[in-house]
């Protein structure tokens, strides 16, 4: 499954994308967003996963933003490993309560680490309440681009991402290999380094699974 992600300045700019999309990702920390905003966004027809990043916000408010989108009807909601047990665990509660899926996500942009370190982070990323971890790193070599993809055969659901160009073909091969979903981007508008087209995407799967 592909999940577009939407990176826009607008609230208008995103109603407008959502129009023609089945799961998307909207980054809200670059909106202005009021509490109606939110619940244009999150009670439309696609399934959406709600991320707000660290983007000058206090974490306060981003925990105000993400508490208003699970309440709307975010179908996922994203919240980084890194952030601190008091950001997360209200989040994680409200989430359960209004049957909204947690994403815990790690977030490497310079490297990707060896694999016993990637599947010590994806036990930490369940740990701390994850539904679905999710972990994306840089990637430079082929070998680290099969470790990244690699973390997709696991028991429990996880998201692997290869970012940067080496990381592409992670992108392509996740869903074979486990992967819920793979995150690409809205008439080439990255939201992340490497981020293939959905379009194009589309047309890649389509082949893939006529041969």
């Amino acid at each position: 499954m592909i999940c577009v992600s939407l990176l826009k300045n607008t609230v208008k700019e995103v109603l407008e994308a959502l129009k023609t999309l089945k799961l998307a990702e909207v980054r809200l920390e670059t909106l202005p967003l009021s509490r109606g905003d939110i619940k244009t966004i999150f009670s439309g027809k696609a399934q959406i996963v709600a991320t707000c990043r660290a983007n000058g916000q206090s974490d306060a408010d981003r925990a105000q933003i993400l508490s208003w989108a699970i309440e709307d009807g975010a179908a996922y909601v994203d919240i980084e490993i890194e952030t601190d047990s008091s950001f997360k665990a209200p989040l994680v509660k409200l989430a359960r309560e209004k049957g909204c899926k947690v994403i815990v996500s790690y977030h490497n942009f310079e490297s990707t680490p060896d694999t016993e370190e990637l599947h010590r982070i994806v036990e930490t990323c369940f740990f701390h309440g994850a539904d679905i971890a999710k972990v994306a790193c840089l990637v430079h070599t082929p070998a680290e681009a099969a470790r990244i993809v690699g973390l997709g055969d696991n028991e429990r659901p996880v998201i692997t991402i290869g970012m940067g160009d080496a990381g592409r073909i992670a992108r392509v091969a996740a869903p074979f290999v486990g992967s819920p979903f793979t995150y690409a981007s809205l008439n080439g508008e990255e939201a992340a380094p490497g981020q293939i087209d959905a379009k194009i995407l589309e047309k890649m799967y389509t082949y893939l699974k006529v041969m």
